[in-house]
């Protein structure tokens, strides 16, 4: 045990020596090392991570990020193909792809923004300047659309002024040019993306116009809707209700026909039972319905309506 532990203490020993006079170095897994002697690179660039050496005093490690990098361009004012001029802030995701060549070209992470801006912002001038203002600012046609949170909602798939190339694929165009450039300083240009556009103020007030515009038509197409769902279902109500009403009606006439025909009945029943008293209530019942206090009746004594006022028994 005393061997290995000496031999262990003596192993960190000679590594704290080789490191202090410079004969190792440690790679990151997050970096990568080009050795440069007496200022000039020399060599491939070191990329796997571990422990590494080289000559003392006249080589030096120079570490370079293995990582994604960030960009973050100022705002431009530019032109759109309709003349419309407007802010546009862009951000980047990068990496070095070639350290050695990263070296020889721009040298540090400084010297990179600086190129990326040319890069970058010429690719977007580009961009721009070669579509119009509703091209750089929207996806599709569609005026309305879900957040995320609900079902999806379009009102409609036509706006004022119809595009074919989106914000997307503008991005999309100015990553493109980018990558074609990039390469040549050791750069990859991983992401672009619009973070921002603002209206100079004399094309605000026309892109607010435009808003309201489309926003009144998606909102007569919700009212046109409407008014079609609503005569839809006030054409199906008028339909129940006549339906129902019919149906009401017929069986209120079966019912009215069959108290009709038992009534008929009732009365032809007791008209056969006795012939005399059943006229002598039709008679009384006629009596109670034409005659009261202020009826004044002109009769002959032969007339049958006259029979029954003269009393009972009499002829």
């Amino acid at each position: 045990m005393k061997i290995i532990a000496i031999a262990l203490i003596g192993v960190i020993v000679l590594v704290v020596i080789l490191f202090m006079v410079g004969w190792a170095y440690i790679v990151p897994e997050t970096h990568q090392v080009v050795i440069t002697q007496f200022g000039n690179p020399i060599g491939n660039p070191v990329t796997e991570a571990g422990l590494h050496f080289k000559k003392p005093f006249v080589q030096k490690a120079r570490y370079f990020e293995k990582r994604l990098l960030g960009w973050d361009g100022d705002p431009n004012q530019i032109p759109t193909k309709d003349k419309k001029y407007i802010w546009v802030d862009t951000t980047a995701r990068w990496k070095i792809s070639d350290s050695l060549k990263f070296l020889q070209t721009v040298g540090n992470e400084t010297g990179a923004h600086s190129k990326l801006d040319d890069i970058i912002n010429s690719a977007t001038r580009d961009a721009i300047t070669s579509h119009t203002l509703v091209e750089a600012v929207r996806d599709s046609n569609r005026i309305i659309e879900s957040d995320g949170v609900g079902e999806a909602t379009i009102v409609t798939d036509e706006a004022l002024e119809s595009i074919e190339f989106g914000r997307e694929q503008l991005e999309a165009e100015i990553l493109k040019t980018a990558r074609k450039l990039a390469p040549q300083y050791g750069i990859e240009v991983v992401d672009v993306r619009i973070k921002r556009l603002n209206y100079v103020e004399e094309v605000q007030n026309k892109v607010y116009d435009r808003m309201i515009a489309e926003r009144k038509r998606a909102a007569e197409s919700y009212r046109s809707e409407g008014h079609g769902k609503r005569a839809e279902i006030d054409g199906q109500r008028e339909k129940e209700l006549k339906k129902i009403t019919s149906q009401a009606y017929r069986t209120a006439q079966g019912l009215k026909g069959k108290a009709d025909a038992e009534v008929t009945r009732i009365y032809a029943d007791a008209y056969n039972q006795d012939l005399d008293f059943y006229s002598f209530l039709k008679t009384l019942d006629t009596y109670r319905k034409t005659v009261d206090g202020s009826t004044t009746l002109i009769l002959t004594t032969e007339d049958e309506y006259y029979r029954n006022l003269k009393g009972p028994g009499v002829n």
